[in-house]
């Protein structure tokens, strides 16, 4: 049963490389001019419309900063932690102190969506509390932070 299949096999491959050898042939019979023409003949140039869209008048680069512009993302300053044991918390009432891991003047974190993107100090502006960006995180430091 296995020798049908493999002479079966064996005879297709054989088919097959004539044919290979007679179309190769043919090919080198016709003359280049010919091919050349036949070849023009057979396909024609397809025209297709700009798909930029000119009303913009920006180019498509801006069209998809302008998509991303209005997702809401949550800014958090972060002044420092601290790690307690529950006993502990539980004793929390108020006027407790709570020592943090930073020290007095020391910059503090600036996170969006709860990536580090920069450091800065804390200001009062109109009685509210605010932060004045001291240093920025570049791309290239948050991606290695997260690996």
């Amino acid at each position: 049963m296995s020798e049908d299949i493999e002479n079966s096999e064996a005879g297709s491959d054989a088919d097959w490389g004539a044919a290979l050898a007679e179309q190769a042939a043919s090919e080198a019979a016709a003359s280049p001019d010919q091919s050349a023409a036949a070849s023009q003949e057979d396909y024609v140039k397809a025209d297709f419309q700009n798909l930029e869209d000119e009303s913009q008048g920006g180019n498509l680069a801006d069209a998809n900063l302008d998509m991303i512009l209005d997702i809401p993302v949550t800014v958090a300053v972060e002044i420092g932690r601290s790690k307690v044991t529950i006993n502990n918390l539980l004793k929390l009432n108020q006027g407790s102190v709570v020592e943090l891991d930073r020290l007095a003047g020391e910059p503090m974190d600036v996170n969006v969506n709860g990536t580090l993107i920069a450091h800065g100090e804390v200001v009062v502006v109109n009685e509210k509390f605010g932060i004045r960006l001291t240093d920025i995180i570049s791309p290239a430091e948050r991606v290695k932070k997260l690996k």
